[in-house]
């Protein structure tokens, strides 16, 4: 696939561990040139030595995991020949982006007004723990921090028990998409008016704005939404874990449409018993119901409910990390890929893009060696 959307569209970012590097392959993957700018004295990113599964010195699955398609040249941007080499890359870019702590853009001249005088077109995009203009500003911070402050962990888990983090870094991978479309909406802007930017993004904004509704209710009614047996919906139900056969299921009658096909499809009778006869009377009586669905739910396996439910009534198994990955469904969608690199002779596997472009999932290439690419791209600084 040769004429992705973002192709001869250039980013230098000065990126490392995942929040950044996530949002940047986002774009990688549709086309446009990543150009990765790490440190030759601090071993570049230091993903790239996060274990356990190593691919040689400098270079790991977990570095591979964030960095596909992507472009390094190593360079000392506290030095002055290093400067010197960033900004000629930078006349020829249209984002500089970074995630570095929120006090280090200013001194390493990352922002557009120490950059505007190279390029006035160009787009400075930060991301950081808790933003730029903050008192915290010179705080380091993590994803696992974010879900702790913002109030995730007091909704997830069981009510009885201790709070839960999510098992992934859900708030690195939004950010790092909210810079990706902060980055692209100062682009776009730039091309209208000859004049780039700064656009910020921060792990602790992004995490208070995915609380969504249930901020809304806290900030007009009061009410602080807590955790429900089951990971239930705080408003609607069945929305739900559920007991099968076999294991576990997740089913969500959203709407008193899913509710009524549930009761059909499965032979219940339960859509008949008031207690159960409207969404305010399930969510009063959501233990009964708990004990009743799982009644009717647990007389066949998990799969033969997927059969039964799939494409009429939400409904999901609920799988382990292999299962989900191993399923006939993902290699039907195409959503694991193999790509070449060096230390596996016969080839790393990987996911897919998430993207489709005119129904084609743009095709992978491996994350770069640090300073791969300085013959190419500082050669072209020097003649620029």
């Amino acid at each position: 696939m040769t004429d992705l959307p973002l192709k001869g569209v250039r980013i230098l970012s000065v990126e490392q561990y995942g929040a950044g590097p996530y949002g940047t392959m986002l774009l990688a993957d549709l086309g446009a040139e990543v150009i990765k700018i790490e440190d030759p004295y601090r071993g570049g990113d230091v993903s790239r030595s996060v274990g356990p599964y190593m691919l040689g010195e400098g270079d790991s699955e977990f570095f591979q995991t964030f960095s596909l398609g992507k472009k390094s040249v190593t360079l000392d941007l506290k030095s002055a020949e290093g400067r010197a080499q960033f900004e000629t890359l930078v006349k020829s870019a249209d984002a500089v982006a970074n995630n570095l702590r929120g006090d280090q853009q200013d001194k390493l001249g990352l922002t557009y007004e120490a950059l505007k005088g190279v390029n006035s077109r160009i787009v400075c995009a930060h991301l950081s723990a808790y933003g730029r203009k903050s008192e915290r500003a010179a705080w380091p911070g993590y994803d696992y921090l974010m879900q702790a402050e913002a109030g995730f962990m007091s909704m997830t888990g069981e009510p009885d028990g201790p709070p839960v983090r999510f098992g992934l870094s859900m708030v690195d991978f939004h950010t790092g998409s909210h810079l990706a479309t902060a980055l692209l909406a100062g682009i776009l802007g730039a091309s209208r008016s000859g004049e780039g930017c700064d656009v910020d993004v921060c792990l602790f904004d992004t995490a208070l704005h995915q609380l969504s509704y249930p901020a809304t209710w806290y900030l007009n009614q009061n009410h602080v939404t807590g955790r429900l047996p089951r990971g239930a919906h705080p408003s609607i139900a069945p929305s739900q874990l559920v007991k099968t056969k076999d294991g576990w299921g997740l089913l969500m009658c959203q709407t008193p449409k899913f509710w009524s096909l549930w009761c059909q499809l499965t032979g219940s009778e339960l859509g008949e018993d008031p207690l159960f006869a409207t969404i305010p009377a399930r969510r009063d009586n959501l233990s009964a119901l708990s004990d009743a669905v799982d009644a009717v739910m647990m007389a066949k396996t998990t799969d033969e409910w997927l059969n039964v439910l799939g494409g009429h009534v939400p409904f999901a198994p609920v799988l382990d990390i292999g299962q989900a990955l191993d399923s006939d469904y993902v290699a039907s969608v195409e959503m694991t890929a193999q790509i070449d690199h060096p230390a596996a002779p016969e080839g790393m596997r990987t996911l897919s893009s998430p993207f489709r472009v005119n129904g084609e999932r743009p095709e992978l290439t491996r994350a770069p060696r640090m300073g791969e690419h300085d013959g190419e791209l500082l050669t072209e600084s020097e003649t620029a």
